[in-house]
């Protein structure tokens, strides 16, 4: 069996980010909407370039203010205009540092609304579409997302998540509620293992803003490892 690591890069400028990166196999970079900023972001993708980890791009609402963690009032036609935007802007610096980007991934509040919205999971894919229509889509494990994306004819890799709970309906525990991040990294180790071992999932996340995201990432590569999991990323074979 075969195991994605992923993580959301470019965020901020921290040292952890080079650490976290020798241990996960694809990065999402934001694509400064939300945060992040022209040289971050190419510094976090030349590190990326240097350890081999396949790259992708990260778009969300544009909202630096909230992080791009809260809703905003945006059309379909907003959201896939915006979508567009943001993967072009990146996909420019990525050039730069000589990296292709191989997919996309929505990030925070655009994401969690995707899962449940199809309509809005259509507008991601279709702004996705206007730039390219051969990189892999990841979205939420047994979401709307998944299926939308598939219809599309896109590649899709569904994901699940290391260090965030998840509520009985199998949707993410709001980062407002008790317990929503999973901070310990035996007990994310081992709800990744169950999870990677559910056989519908390519690929789980583990955030870089998660408090001690690097003792995490190697807790859970570790634990995969043990059990003969061979971490690869996205794609690869």
């Amino acid at each position: 069996m075969t195991m994605d690591l992923n993580s959301d890069m470019g965020e901020r400028d921290d040292i952890r980010e080079d650490r976290i990166l020798a241990l996960v196999s694809s990065a999402n970079v934001s694509c400064g909407a939300h945060a992040g900023t022209p040289a971050t972001l190419k510094r976090t993708l030349r590190m990326a370039k240097h350890h081999g980890v396949v790259c992708g791009a990260h778009p969300s609402y544009p909202d630096r203010e909230n992080f791009g963690r809260v809703e905003m009032p945006l059309s379909l036609e907003e959201i896939e205009a915006a979508v567009e935007r943001q993967i072009r802007d990146l996909a420019a610096i990525a050039a730069e540092a000589g990296v292709e980007l191989a997919h996309v991934k929505p990030h925070g509040a655009l994401y969690n609304i995707a899962a449940r919205s199809e309509s809005i999971a259509r507008a991601i894919a279709r702004g996705v579409a206007r730039w390219s229509r051969s990189v892999t889509l990841v979205g939420l494990a047994r979401s709307h997302m998944i299926g939308a994306w598939n219809e599309m004819g896109f590649p899709v890799a569904a994901e699940a998540f290391a260090d965030r709970a998840y509520e009985s309906n199998g949707s993410l525990r709001p980062r407002s509620s008790s317990g929503a991040l999973i901070t310990d990294p035996i007990q994310a180790a081992e709800q990744a293992l169950a999870l990677a071992r559910r056989g519908d999932i390519q690929t789980l996340c583990i955030h870089s803003d998660t408090p001690g995201a690097e003792w995490i990432a190697a807790s859970v590569r570790a634990r995969l490892e043990q059990e003969g999991i061979v971490v690869r990323a996205m794609g690869r074979v």
